[in-house]
């Protein structure tokens, strides 16, 4: 398969992703914390062994042993703080409006109709629903881009970072699924709207697969930066959550560990087969 088909094929399989949401609303809110919270796990593992072990040392094979690939890795971490600040993308892995959005419990702040329904029919959504869409385009926007981009490098890479950004997406997208309930929306149109900015990944993942021909080093530059976003996500939104609260109990910890353990793990098993 080409590495541009692939790259499409994976970028749309991201896209399927923003639909998790749905399945929450069967379940009821304390077992669907306990298992974002081992999917968030899995995700810091998936994520800091695809920054370690793939992508970091496939800059350094194309850039050498100087001191780009080390910059180029600020420079990802840079940039996704500066969108954290700016767009006001906030995770909300574990946040109880997002928890209460997705397993249908929510009730609109204004108006208080359970799931959100009344407000999105009637009062429109809350403003932080609003921008939490804008962040999620951004967000896929950037997902398809990097994706893409560690295709053109190669198979394996793409292949791996896909991986990464899946087992991360996961958790996140039904945590905005949540908020876009918790903000106003219907459960079906909330659905929808989230599906919807996952298709916008395929617009990133198009823009490089277009410019990557014609740019000299673009796909190589965009690994170490996609690098940084992954130690950045990781370091400063995910493990935090992890930590938010102290009355765990060792045996979640432990469990917390062990998945990300099988995160890393995932991210080893390219290795094991080169």
């Amino acid at each position: 398969m080409p590495a541009w088909a692939a790259a499409l094929l994976s970028v749309f399989g991201l896209s399927l992703v923003s639909l998790a949401g749905a399945l929450t609303l069967s379940l009821k809110k304390g077992r669907l914390e306990r298992v974002i919270f081992l999917l968030v796990s899995f995700a810091v593992g998936a994520m800091l062994g695809g920054a370690l072990l793939h992508l970091i040392p496939e800059s350094y094979e194309a850039f050498g042993g100087g001191p780009e690939t080390g910059l180029l890795v600020l420079a990802g971490v840079l940039s996704f703080f500066v969108l954290e600040k700016f767009l006001h993308w906030r995770h909300q892995h574990g946040a109880p409006e997002a928890i209460a959005g997705a397993t249908g419990h929510a009730h609109h702040p204004a108006h208080g109709a359970p799931g959100g329904a009344a407000g999105s029919a009637e009062g429109g959504a809350a403003p932080f629903a609003l921008v939490a869409l804008a962040g999620s385009v951004a967000h896929n926007l950037i997902d398809g881009a990097v994706v893409a981009a560690a295709y053109l490098v190669s198979i394996p890479t793409g292949v791996v970072t896909t991986l990464a950004v899946m087992l991360h997406e996961i958790p996140q997208e039904i945590g905005n699924f949540g908020v876009l309930v918790y903000g106003g929306y219907a459960p079906r149109k909330a659905l929808l709207y989230n599906f919807a900015a996952g298709l916008v990944g395929l617009v990133g993942a198009g823009l490089v697969l277009l410019l990557g021909s014609r740019v000299d080093g673009l796909a190589d530059g965009l690994l170490p930066v996609t690098a940084g976003a992954f130690l950045y996500i990781a370091g400063s939104d995910l493990i935090p959550e992890l930590n938010r609260r102290h009355s765990y109990p060792a045996s979640k910890a432990v469990g917390q560990l062990v998945m990300m353990v099988l995160g890393i793990a995932l991210m080893a098993l390219p290795l094991v087969w080169e």
